[in-house]
Formats: structure tokens, sequence, C-alpha cells
């Protein structure tokens, strides 16, 4: 575990976070030789972070398996070893110059691909949501128009036009209570 923990502290720190800062050192000097270094620094650590999502998964039970991935780390940094530009130029160069034709045609396709699936799923998104929106607008509707029918008739049941009351008679100690009306300079 502690190996592990230390493996994760040295690729972060010398195989992340030490070449973005010499890249940006780099691109601040535009030195060409610098821009071509660390163009092939990135490109043999994204394979390797690559690999290592497996490698973790099936060889962390090698013996100083750990130790292993910060060696590497260091041998491709290293200004002595090179190990960057020496695994760039001698596989990875060779190997993407002889299918790069075919990588770029499947990278087209699939672009060509995910924009159609992206475009046929976004039109059934917007149709779902659209026959989402008018059902509930149409089922919201009826329960509406109930609901106000339901209250018209619920007040027009109960209600009683005063002149058809009978008037109450008046206990005791029981002021009778009339309606208020305005006058006709007060109503306006």
């Amino acid at each position: 575990m502690v190996s592990w923990i230390i493996s994760r502290l040295v690729v972060l720190v010398f195989g992340t976070l030490y070449p973005a800062y010499s890249s940006y050192k780099a691109v601040k000097s535009k030195d060409v030789r610098e821009y071509v270094k660390w163009m092939m620094y990135w490109i043999i650590f994204a394979l390797f972070t690559t690999v290592e999502v497996f490698t973790d998964m099936f060889l962390c039970w090698i013996p100083f398996y750990y130790e292993l991935k910060i060696a590497f780390v260091v041998w491709l940094l290293s200004p002595y070893t090179k190990g960057s530009s020496v695994l760039y130029r001698k596989f990875v160069h060779p190997t993407l110059s002889s299918k790069e034709k075919d990588i770029d045609d499947y990278i087209l396709q699939a672009k060509d691909k995910s924009y159609d699936t992206l475009v046929h799923y976004g039109r059934k998104g917007l149709n779902v949501a659209a026959t989402a929106a008018v059902m509930a607008a149409t089922k919201g509707q009826g329960v509406l128009s109930d609901r106000l029918r339901s209250f018209s008739m619920q007040d027009l049941s109960s209600y009683q036009d005063p002149a058809d009351a009978e008037p109450k008679q008046a206990t005791p100690g029981q002021h009778r209570s009339r309606p208020m009306t305005r006058s006709k300079s007060e109503a306006s």
C-alpha cells in the first residue's frame, strides 16, 4: 500500500507537474527544441498512463512493480537517458507514421458516426420531451378544467342569495348585522 502511494505521488509530481511546468517554460521561451522534447514526452506519457490503467489491475502483484514504475518515469524524464525521446523515435513515430492514414480514417468515421448518433438521439430526445410537454399540458388542462368545474358547481350549490334567505331573529344582546353597501360616491 505504501509503495502504491509513493508511486502515485512520484508519477504525479515528476511525471505530470514537473513536465507541465517545463512545457510552460518551453512555450514561454518559444524554444522549438524544447517544444519538440516536451511534445515527445507528453505523447509517451499519454501512452504510459493508458497502459498503466491495465497493468495496475493485472500486474500489481509483481514484486517491486510500483518501484519499476517510478524508475520508468524517472528514465523518461532524465536528460541523460532521454527515455521519452528514445521511445518516441524508435517505436511510436515509426508505428504512427505507418498507421497514420488508417488512424485518420478511423477518427473521421468515428466523428461522422458520433455526429449522426448525436443528431439521431438528439431528435429522439426532443420528440420525447415535446410529447411529454404536450401530454402534461393536456392532462394539466383537463385537471384544471375539472377542478374549475367542480369549484363552480360547488359554489353554485352552496350559494344562497341573501334576498332569498329568511331573516334570523336576533337574540337578546346580539346585534343584527346587515351587509354594508357603498354609496355611489364611495364606489368611484
